[in-house]
């Protein structure tokens, strides 16, 4: 049977989506079609303070008390400060130091452009929280938690003419007192948590101190089946690396993840933006994930403070990052951050494939010439491979009133009409998977190049030209999908044309095919493939006149 270079694209393009369908379920916590699910580990009980023995949050957490949890203290006069800093309008509710939004100042709402993007936030069903405290009790009860009154102690709450802006809660329960002290510094997206526990009683204590991130278990607003992204809590230790969790398996008690470590972090990753606490390094810490009722999750890590004699204080300066995956950024605050910026199973092409975006933006400043330049690149690059594959569909044109007259006089043998079409090869010198090269060359990239623009914060609300707002977003008006399938259609003129008349009208079809998935695309990677499109028309006309037969 006549090997056909289409048939042989059509299995490319299909195991490229398969490829695509699995890394989208497996960015979205669901379980790879190409491996088992994995058996999970015996979770070993923290030591020093159990997760379930956390206070769960008074407001604006509905109740879900899991067992052993201290009863809530009496509600008391408490206020919300709002901080301000150039990147920051932060709120903190003296009702447990809990920081309870946070709002960035230099990014805009992916749904809402009129609107800035919040993280932290305590909106009817929507709850994100960032909350630390002391774990354990004394002879005299409770230790300070997230859900005892602080008392706020007076200062500055912008920067103006500062470069940094200092917030100092103080709590007194179970005869300790504990000063949380945030500090916001200007350009920023590191908040220092510091926090200094004093013995008041005449008997040692041995509290711990927990750093919690609080999330409900919903979708990002503006989340689509065919725009879907990553939401969920995720981890970093020397041993285990990287780890993503989801909210379904914390809730079913099947999450998998590092229990204990001395360096590392916890987060809470979204679809281009992350908070994670940072606790001192080579500090044992236990780490844990838990839900805590009513579609609400918690992952936190428990560190013990050692014994504290009478009197004493001992203090813990950790850090909390929060804001925008910038690779440059999240490189610079602790080591294994800047992997939150997930790239999955093409990190390998992608991340050398932004570096080489990101020199070309720094001398071009537009994101979407950007793209045209680096795609004129990868053809330069290519342009070896691409000119053999060119040559050789130029070569197979040239040649097929031959292979038609092969078809007709063989049409009974099929065995016979394989070996005069070999044959022919042979004479012509023609490679028949040649035209295959300049797809194959460069289905890496194009996948790569995916989930470049999916995870690129940098992208992110960056125009290019008249309608495109947003490299990141599918084009609003469908005009790249549409010039990309005339591009195809004219590329499909250029081809030797199939004899058989069904395959003639499937790769009519194909263009219209490619066009319709190409409407929930990236508007930046739809560009990337129209100015390849052009470029490769170009060069395979030229080819394909050198090469045509004389009249």
């Amino acid at each position: 049977m006549e090997i056909n270079k289409r048939t042989i694209l059509w299995i490319v393009f299909a195991v490229a989506l398969v490829v695509l369908w699995n890394d989208w379920m497996v960015a979205n916590g669901k379980q790879s079609m190409f491996s088992a699910q994995p058996p999970a580990k015996v979770a070993q009980a923290p030591t020093p303070a159990k997760p379930n023995d956390l206070p769960t949050s008074a407001t604006p957490t509905p109740a879900g008390a899991v067992p052993g949890t201290p009863a809530a203290p009496a509600a008391v006069q408490t206020q919300v400060i709002t901080i301000t800093t150039d990147v920051y309008k932060a709120d903190i509710d003296t009702a447990g130091g809990v920081l309870r939004r946070l709002e960035l100042l230099k990014y805009r709402d992916k749904v809402d452009p009129s609107k800035n993007q919040v993280l932290f936030q305590a909106n009817g069903p929507r709850v994100y929280l960032a909350q630390t405290g002391l774990t354990g009790t004394s002879a005299a009860g409770v230790l300070p938690n997230h859900n005892t009154p602080f008392t706020l102690r007076p200062g500055p709450r912008t920067l103006d003419s500062n470069n940094q802006v200092q917030v100092v809660l103080d709590a007194e329960q179970g005869g300790v007192r504990l000063t949380k002290t945030f500090t916001f510094k200007r350009n920023d997206y590191v908040i220092d948590v510091r926090h200094d526990v004093t013995n008041l009683t005449q008997a040692p204590v041995t509290p711990s101190l927990y750093f919690q991130l609080e999330h409900d278990g919903m979708k990002p607003e503006g989340d689509t089946y065919f725009n879907s992204s990553y939401t969920g809590p995720t981890l970093w230790t020397p041993e285990e690396h990287y780890q993503k969790l989801t909210f379904d398996k914390i809730g079913k008690g099947s999450d998998d993840h590092a229990k204990q470590a001395k360096d590392g972090w916890i987060a809470i990753s979204q679809h281009f933006f992350v908070s994670a606490f940072i606790p001192p390094a080579n500090t044992q810490r236990d780490i844990y994930t838990k839900s805590l009722g009513n579609n609400l999750f918690a992952i936190g890590a428990v560190e013990p403070l050692g014994t504290v004699a009478p009197g004493a204080t001992v203090s813990n300066a950790a850090r909390l990052y929060s804001g925008p995956q910038v690779q440059s950024l999240l490189e610079n605050v602790t080591p294994g951050l800047d992997l939150v910026r997930d790239y999955a199973w093409a990190a390998i092409i992608a991340k050398p494939i932004f570096a080489t975006m990101n020199w070309l933006h720094s001398m071009i400043g537009n994101w979407g010439w950007t793209i045209i330049a680096f795609t004129i690149l990868i053809k330069l690059l290519f342009f070896p491979l691409s000119a053999a594959g060119y040559r050789s569909m130029a070569k197979m044109k040239t040649v097929t009133p031959k292979m038609q007259a092969i078809r007709e006089r063989f049409k009974n043998d099929p065995v016979k009409m394989q070996q005069a079409t070999m044959e022919l090869y042979k004479a012509e010198k023609i490679n028949p998977l040649g035209g295959c090269l300049p797809i194959l060359v460069q289905m890496p990239v194009f996948l790569a190049l995916y989930w470049v623009l999916q995870a690129a914060v940098e992208m992110r609300g960056a125009p290019w030209v008249g309608w495109i707002h947003d490299l990141t977003a599918p084009d609003p008006y469908f005009i790249l999908p549409i010039l990309y399938a005339i591009s195809m259609f004219i590329t499909q003129k250029l081809n030797p044309q199939p004899a058989d008349p069904v395959q003639a009208k499937m790769m009519m079809f194909m263009p219209l095919a490619f066009s319709v998935i190409f409407l929930f695309f990236p508007s930046g990677l739809v560009l990337y493939w129209v100015v390849n499109n052009l470029i490769s028309m170009a060069q395979q006309y030229v080819i394909t006149k050198k090469f045509a037969p004389a009249k």
